[in-house]
């Protein structure tokens, strides 16, 4: 029997109310629409932010080269930093941010892995919950606090082992020690823990003993993680300001030993910045001297992500 219009009418009313009602957005779609535009939201201002910053240092840093034509290899190899006098050679401040960074983590290495193997492999439940707070509470001290700890104590303590005045690379080295300390410790934990379990086992079961298993499969198979712990300590260092400020000297010369008075970049950043008038060559230059921190710390990251990758591929292999 053939339907009349009149039959088909309420049958396509029913399926277009069933269509809108399941294209229509419920109150969970609308949340995860909400969250979703919260977090671009959140995204593209954190990258404009960057941005900003990115454009806004390297505008500020290159005046020098291009306002006041100043060399380029002049400003980073020159030795001389007066820029009242027109001699803003940076050379002084570049090799004291060096020595103080290499200097710190060559110190702070040994003591970090061998802190995080007593915590992840010897210690019992109660030394590991007794040492993770501490050096957790070592992160959270401000830096003035470590400044002033070692103009107290270091800076007295040095001048009484070695002439001189007590500042310099060595007692920046001492400080910024202590405060890179618990960086690398923390992360070359996490690398230890993340060891696959069955290294160690199959590594006990062919024979190996404890201090030869650690030493020889688990130190081994962390050992991109403990270098991305390394190069993080390294850049709190290099960007440590105040507290070096403190302790070394802030003499801009070039540094003849560990002993003697010297500069690093964020010391110079730092007592400089409130004695120049923007737009002027000791301000600019001083802008360069940021821009190289800039440089610094992203060559840093871009060195971390490469050593993360290639210990990723090592693991997968």
């Amino acid at each position: 029997m053939e339907q009349t219009n009149s039959d088909l009418k309420p049958n396509d009313a029913r399926t277009d109310d069933w269509t809108a009602r399941l294209h229509r957005a419920t109150r969970a779609t609308r949340e995860d629409w909400l969250g979703r535009g919260i977090s671009y939201l959140c995204i593209g201002v954190i990258i404009l932010v960057v941005a900003s910053m990115l454009w806004f240092i390297t505008s500020k840093g290159i005046a020098t080269f291009t306002q006041n034509h100043v060399n380029l290899w002049k400003f980073v190899s020159g030795t001389n930093w007066s820029p009242n006098q027109d001699q803003i050679g940076a050379l002084p401040m570049i090799v004291g941010s060096f020595a103080v960074t290499f200097a710190a983590a060559i110190v702070a290495t040994p003591f970090a892995v061998g802190t995080a193997i007593f915590m992840t492999e010897i210690a019992p439940n109660k030394g590991r919950k007794f040492l993770q707070p501490v050096i957790e509470l070592l992160v959270g001290i401000p830096s003035v606090v470590y400044g002033f700890i070692g103009l107290a104590v270091v800076v007295p303590f040095m001048r009484h082992l070695v002439s001189g005045s007590g500042f310099g690379i060595i007692s920046a080295t001492f400080v910024l020690f202590v405060m890179v300390l618990p960086t690398i410790t923390t992360m070359t934990v996490d690398s230890l823990r993340a060891v696959p379990r069955f290294y160690k086992e199959a590594s006990l079961a062919l024979g190996a003993t404890r201090w030869q298993t650690v030493s020889r499969v688990i130190l081994r198979a962390a050992t991109p993680g403990i270098l991305t712990a390394i190069i993080f300590g390294m850049a709190r260092a290099f960007g440590e300001a105040l507290a070096v400020q403190m302790v070394i000297g802030n003499a801009a010369i070039m540094p003849k030993n560990l002993i003697s008075p010297a500069a690093t970049l964020t010391s110079q950043l730092t007592t400089g910045i409130g004695d120049t008038i923007d737009g002027t060559l000791p301000s600019n230059a001083l802008w360069s001297l940021a821009l190289i921190l800039l440089l610094m710390s992203l060559f840093f990251n871009a060195l971390v992500r490469l050593i993360a990758k290639r210990g990723q591929l090592s693991h997968e292999r």
